[in-house]
């Protein structure tokens, strides 16, 4: 998920951030979608891209460039390595030549201002630790040497405007709390000593300019930990989630963090339209009336901050 930490962008109207945030794929087992939403961050309208993704995919990741949004891997229904591209400016979409190393699915993603990072989830040979970097000044991508702390996948990605987070995932001895750290001056990683409140796989995350936040996960929880950027100290939301969901996908805008769709557990029908919406400056939550064009899990989201 793309940070929102990039200030230099004024409001698109009185009262309201610029650009706007984007859902896609996803979608209900045996019918997912290749449908992309995209959310007006200044009065929080959605409107459903005529582009959409090449495919319905599902287990996918997204992150975003200034004037780029990225969404990329999952399943088609096979593995896939696809990445595929939308130009902010009127969502036009390319798929990438480079694509990822390896085809994989139940990955995460992060970005910095240059440079897009999608990392872990599963390929044909299991659980992986390896983190494809993309450059977005031509979109060559190198691997880095650096890697996750273990084989996770089903994690979230975030990003401050230093380094990136992977929040949470299942690793090979069960779900984990870890949450690894990329140094963006040189792809460094650590692993807090914080970690989220509790061990989930299933996350969504997604970041302000101050603090990044992780929301739901298995087992099915409301949960919402939220990390100070300038010394990674944790703290739980007293609001939490609307409702307990895992398969979520989150996005922000310079105000605001949403977390949409995701799978509450609930019979008879347990995926979810519904978008979160927390407001930065007190971390209250209200539910958008517009949700999601349909009820999703297994999604992912961006954002642009710029439009």
């Amino acid at each position: 998920i793309r940070p929102a930490d990039h200030g230099i962008f004024a409001s698109a109207v009185a009262g309201g951030p610029a650009g706007a945030g984007y859902f896609a794929g996803g979608g209900v087992s045996g019918a997912y979608l290749s449908t992309v939403d995209r959310f007006l961050f200044a009065n929080d309208s959605r409107t459903t891209l005529g582009t959409g993704l090449v495919a319905a995919t599902y287990r996918l990741a997204g992150m975003a460039s200034p004037t780029y949004g990225y969404f990329g891997g999952g399943r088609d229904p096979s593995i896939t390595d696809r990445v595929v591209k939308f130009l902010f400016s009127d969502d036009s979409r390319t798929t990438l030549g480079t694509g990822l190393q390896d085809a994989t699915y139940a990955l995460s993603a992060f970005a910095s201002s240059t440079s897009g990072y999608f990392a872990g989830g599963q390929d044909v040979g299991g659980a992986t630790d390896v983190v494809d970097k993309f450059l977005f000044s031509d979109d060559s991508r190198s691997r880095l040497s650096t890697a996750l702390s273990a084989n996770y996948w089903d994690s979230a990605g975030a990003a401050s405007s230093v380094a990136g987070y992977v929040f949470g995932g299942r690793g090979l001895g069960g779900r984990t709390s870890d949450v690894n750290r990329f140094l963006f001056s040189n792809d460094s990683n650590t692993v807090l000593s914080t970690g989220l409140s509790t061990a989930r796989q299933g996350v969504a995350a997604m970041a302000s300019s101050v603090a990044g936040y992780c929301g739901g996960g298995t087992d099915t929880v409301d949960t919402v930990d939220r990390f100070l950027f300038s010394n990674d100290s944790r703290t739980t939301l007293g609001t939490g989630l609307s409702t307990q969901r895992v398969f979520l996908a989150g996005m922000a805008s310079t105000l605001s963090g949403y977390f949409g769709g995701g799978d509450n557990d609930l019979a008879p029908v347990r995926e979810v339209a519904t978008v979160d919406k927390f407001l930065f400056a007190d971390d209250s939550r209200t539910t958008l009336g517009t949700g999601l064009s349909a009820i999703s899990k297994e999604l992912a989201g961006m954002s642009n901050l710029g439009a």
